[in-house]
């Protein structure tokens, strides 16, 4: 099999030779070139025809979001890996390079101790991001798809014995998402509307202070109160809670309260905030009461806690490959034969709001029949 030949740009001497030096310690990659500027950038991609580029943001001449946009007019599909500060100027710029077409981002090392470590951060980070898009020896994408066209609104194949979902009332919707999440997320959340009429928990896996800019930018955007989730904070109907980066998020009830609880165990999945841990979480607190959604997203965080969902008798959507940017989230609950229904981006906000919406109707008549 080929390498994946990676185009780094980045304005750093540095940092182009600390690149250089992870990505060709997996033998699946290969360097196709560097570029100090957005401007060289633009000139070496067909010259060395990368399968990935790594760009950073803050560059001479021509930096990452110009040099972003013009990549977009030239090579609407070639991925592009934004390597940013972890910091607060560094999470803005992200957030508007998902605007503008990014596919997804790594953060730059910070405060790790040697070139070794710095080394093993980007390798554990980048390397995955990488490969997601390149993944030649996988035949899932075109058997995934022809699955898709036929069951995109029927149950997936069950693999174990499940509890049979119930006309049970949602009072709660849990949301995991990854790679591609942000856009997404921007896409699907604004249909919603002000009455919606439970809380709506959502793990995107990002690193602290971007997370707090990906809510703030939701809630600019829909008509729900969108914002970074608080320890001990009251979760109502009609708001949406994102987990912040590096804290797990679970459910507690306190009287007839129920209260956002934060910490700081053990990453599942190698993940902090995961699925997983919200899943479950919401499973048993909530039991045949819960909807939870996967979407778009690099690995399989969230699978373990849709089998409890679903052992419970609560329901789950997932994302269909067609419009996810990776489909590793939602192929993983998929396959496992969890997922109730697989939709198309354009169409989950709809179901979400049909689920919610019918199960009260439905319980309202049981009640009305008592």
């Amino acid at each position: 099999m080929r390498k994946i030949r990676v185009l780094i740009v980045d304005d750093s001497t540095v940092i182009r030779r600390l690149l250089t030096n992870a990505l060709t310690s997996d033998p699946a990659i290969e360097i196709a070139g560097v570029a100090a500027n957005g401007k060289i950038a633009l000139a070496k991609i067909p010259q060395v025809a990368p399968d990935v580029i790594t760009l950073d943001m803050e560059m001479p001449e021509m930096d990452g979001l110009t040099t972003l946009v013009e990549i977009r007019k030239l090579y609407p599909k070639l991925p592009v890996i934004m390597f940013s500060t972890l910091t607060q100027r560094g999470a803005e710029a992200t957030m508007e390079a998902f605007t503008k077409g990014a596919n997804d981002f790594a953060t730059k090392p910070s405060n790790v101790g040697s070139v070794t470590a710095a080394i093993e951060t980007v390798v554990n980070e980048l390397v995955p991001k990488i490969k997601q898009f390149c993944n030649w020896n996988s035949r899932s994408s075109s058997i995934a798809r022809s699955e898709m066209r036929n069951q995109s609104d029927r149950p997936s194949t069950q693999r174990k014995p499940l509890v049979p979902v119930k006309p049970s009332r949602v009072e709660i919707v849990v949301i995991g998402v990854s790679t591609g999440g942000p856009n997404a997320l921007t896409a699907m959340l604004p249909k919603l509307p002000e009455s919606f009429p439970v809380p709506i928990l959502i793990v995107q896996h990002m690193p602290p202070v971007f997370t707090k800019h990906l809510a703030d930018r939701l809630n600019q955007l829909c008509k729900l109160h969108v914002h970074e989730a608080v320890d001990g904070e009251v979760l109502v109907a009609g708001g949406v809670w994102l987990a912040p980066g590096n804290f797990h998020m679970t459910l507690r009830r306190q009287g007839p309260q129920l209260k956002a609880v934060l910490n700081q165990e053990q990453p599942e999945n190698s993940c902090r905030p995961a699925v997983d841990v919200l899943f479950r979480s919401a499973s048993e607190l909530f039991g045949a009461n819960v909807l939870a959604v996967v979407m778009t997203g690099m690995g399989n965080d969230g699978q373990r806690g849709c089998d409890a969902i679903r052992q419970a008798g609560g329901r789950v959507i997932v994302q269909d490959e067609e419009t996810s940017v990776v489909w590793g989230m939602p192929g993983a609950v998929f396959n496992a034969g969890l997922a109730h229904k697989i939709l198309p981006l354009p169409r989950i906000a709809d179901e979400i709001l049909l689920q919610t919406q019918s199960s009260r109707a439905v319980s309202s008549r049981i009640a009305v029949r008592v």
